[in-house]
């Protein structure tokens, strides 16, 4: 257990909170972690079976509350939201969420003292974007998962093909968590060997084809595992998990997490993922990728993708 006394809220008990909730109990990264769901049975039933495994664990107090329980959090994740459902538009799904988001973000700010929201309901840029700007928190006290769980993808494809440890890939998707999202390949590399290099190095083919295939996996990885399985939450809440370590041990880690970017790569007002340092109290700074011209023409894309939905929801 985290030797530090630290509090977590999970907002929605879902298959992606209650995963979420079960990987930090294995990981017992936090003292304290409260459920709040508009369903109470559902985050009162998700406590009490966590609370039957902790004796193997340690010691972690986990259990359902209300939104009262928000006072005094190091972290409030924000999960709940309706799924897209068949024929659904993603226009209407923002529509749907927005609205959900607008009342929770009211609920936390009634009881909020200290802490920040990490967004993870769909779609989490526009989600992320409103929060923000409902809650009235300083900027980086908000962020949302982003292209965290893209770039992890990501760096796993990429490992795959060159047959060498994830732990040597660094590598990002950027952008709008969703169709517009792109590869930084100019800042892709091998222990510090730029990709291309290391490649023509140790004389392995990788064409263009290649990284166009390993884009389009990452791309439609969510949808395939949905198309198997019905949903996905276990890479989610690993990725939860992750993050929320990172701020409550103030690691400094860098992630790509969706913020409010104003002057970046001619982008303003949007929420979209760059890669940031992480300290305890939420985005420190952005860092600055040497992106190609056309890359930042593909990220300058997907800020006005997403600014095309954010013009929908603005007056929800």
């Amino acid at each position: 257990m985290s030797s530090n006394k630290s509090k977590v809220a999970i907002i929605g008990t879902g298959f992606v909170g209650a995963s979420a909730a079960f990987a930090m109990s294995l990981s017992q990264i936090t003292s304290e972690l409260v459920l709040i769901d508009v369903f109470k049975d559902k985050a009162e039933g998700e406590a009490m079976d966590i609370n039957h495994g902790l004796s193997f664990l340690g010691q972690m107090s986990v259990y359902a509350g209300d939104y009262s329980d928000c006072k005094d959090c190091d972290v409030i994740v924000v999960t709940a939201g309706a799924n897209r459902k068949p024929g659904e538009t993603r226009i209407d799904l923002a529509k749907k969420n927005v609205a959900i988001a607008k009342e929770i973000t009211a609920n936390i700010m009634k009881h909020y003292t200290k802490g920040v929201i990490l967004v993870v309901a769909n779609p989490v840029d526009v989600m992320t974007y409103m929060i923000q700007k409902w809650s009235g928190l300083p900027e980086g006290k908000v962020f949302g998962s982003g292209t965290v769980l893209d770039s992890v993808r990501f760096r796993h494809l990429i490992s795959s093909k060159l047959d060498v440890d994830v732990k040597n890939v660094h590598g990002y998707i950027i952008g709008e968590h969703g169709d517009s999202q792109l590869p930084a390949w100019s800042a892709t590399h091998i222990a510090g060997v730029k990709m291309d290099d290391y490649c023509e190095e140790g004389k392995i083919s990788i064409t263009d084809e290649d990284k166009a295939a390993i884009m389009e996996d990452v791309r439609k990885a969510g949808a395939e595992i949905i198309k198997k399985k019905n949903a996905t939450y276990y890479g989610i809440a690993v990725t939860i998990n992750a993050i929320v370590e990172s701020l409550l041990k103030n690691q400094k880690t860098i992630r790509t997490v969706s913020t409010v970017i104003n002057n970046k790569f001619g982008i303003n007002d949007v929420a979209l993922s760059l890669p940031a340092i992480l300290t305890s109290d939420g985005v420190r700074s952005l860092i600055d990728l040497p992106l190609t011209d056309k890359e930042i023409a593909d990220l300058q894309n997907s800020a006005n993708a997403l600014k095309i939905i954010l013009d929908e929801v603005k007056d929800i």
